[in-house]
């Protein structure tokens, strides 16, 4: 099993950001971290399986104060045994910590730090609404290194406005040039209630998938050139660095979801908390959890998310997976050069990882 703690307190609110996060305010943080303990500690009680990743995410885990981190982290300790687990990821932004913090990082059992830098263009930095610097964003990689983390992935994003083919190649190769472990590179969605989504449907931005598609492929070249394994589609990492956690989500397993907004599915059964910090606080002060909304996933559920999911890695699918058209299409795929079918799984290549939703929606 997979446990995610949200946190969802954030210095400022990205644009383009669609997870549920707010600066802090009324609640007391010191208040939210008690209660998320106590969440864990109920959740924890009520479930057989032992955790084998945390993943600390947000909003922005790092803003906390070195004090409520080890609060937080001590009570975690109640319930969890760090010496069983696979991996510990806390998600930072660069211009939230320091070498005393990166060491407390450490010292607390964080086996891997998830750096949001998204770019190492300065103009690319303030369209996205971001707080640090290019020289900030270098600084922690080395800080983190320096503190001792195993394992260190930066984020970076592509197809932002504004941002040129020749802007994101100097972010890769600066990037690249920084030796971290891992390297996520995502492709800029519009997602519904950001600023950015509110520019798109007012026709100030736009969307362009060829473009998307070019951004996409020169990652996967100067990466892949670089020795990093492009195992899901938008994952890159150095070999023993693939996030054990993420790999855990595209394969299908169970995951326990803590925090407001936080989903879980556990045993077929998926829920979501509620994506209110104040009533989330107040929910498990009174009765244990925060849970707002529950739904049973049947088989067929299932199949379709380990098919949208599973096309994303280097792993691929079980043929056993598809309904029999769906084979014929898959051997269509294959034929085209977009995916291969090895050891009667269905893997995609090429210009088919580009594609990866609009051929999982023609396989589904």
């Amino acid at each position: 099993m997979l446990i995610y703690l949200h946190i969802p307190f954030c210095h400022r609110v990205c644009p383009y950001c669609s997870f549920y996060k707010h600066t802090p305010g009324a609640t007391p943080i010191g208040t939210f971290v008690d209660a998320l303990v106590a969440e864990t500690k109920q959740r924890l009680a009520q479930t057989a399986e032992a955790p084998r990743t945390i993943y600390l995410g947000g909003g922005t885990p790092s803003m906390l104060s070195p004090s409520l981190l080890s609060r937080l982290f001590a009570g975690l300790h109640t319930s969890i045994d760090f010496s069983k687990l696979d991996e510990v990821t806390l998600e930072a932004n660069p211009a939230t910590f320091d070498a005393a913090k990166a060491r407390l990082f450490r010292e607390l059992g964080v086996t891997r730090v998830s750096l949001g830098i998204q770019s190492f263009t300065p103009h690319v930095l303030e369209i996205l609404g971001r707080e640090h610097s290019v020289e900030q964003a270098s600084e922690a990689v080395a800080i983190l290194r320096a503190a001792g983390i195993p394992s260190i992935n930066i984020d970076l994003m592509f197809s932002i406005p504004g941002q040129s083919k020749a802007d994101w190649e100097a972010t890769l190769r600066h990037a690249i040039a920084l030796r971290p472990d891992h390297i996520s590179a995502y492709n800029l969605t519009y997602e519904e209630d950001t600023a950015f989504f509110e520019s798109l449907r007012r026709g100030e931005m736009r969307e362009n998938e060829d473009h998307d598609a070019e951004f996409f492929h020169l990652a996967d070249e100067l990466l892949s050139a670089a020795g990093f394994d492009h195992y899901e589609t938008s994952n890159y990492a150095q070999p023993g660095h693939h996030s054990t956690h993420n790999r855990g989500y595209w394969r299908g397993e169970d995951y326990l979801g803590l925090g407001p907004s936080a989903v879980s599915t556990l045993g077929g059964t998926r829920w979501k908390n509620i994506p209110d910090t104040a009533r989330y606080v107040a929910q498990v002060q009174s009765v244990g959890h925060a849970l707002s909304e529950s739904e049973t996933l049947d088989a067929e559920a299932r199949r379709l998310e380990r098919i949208a999911l599973g096309l994303r890695t280097c792993d691929g699918i079980p043929l056993d997976l598809l309904a029999p058209e769906a084979r014929q299409r898959a051997a269509h795929f294959a034929a085209e050069g977009l995916a291969r079918i090895a050891d009667d799984r269905l893997i995609l290549i090429h210009h088919g990882r580009a594609l990866v939703d609009p051929i999982a929606a023609e396989l589904v």
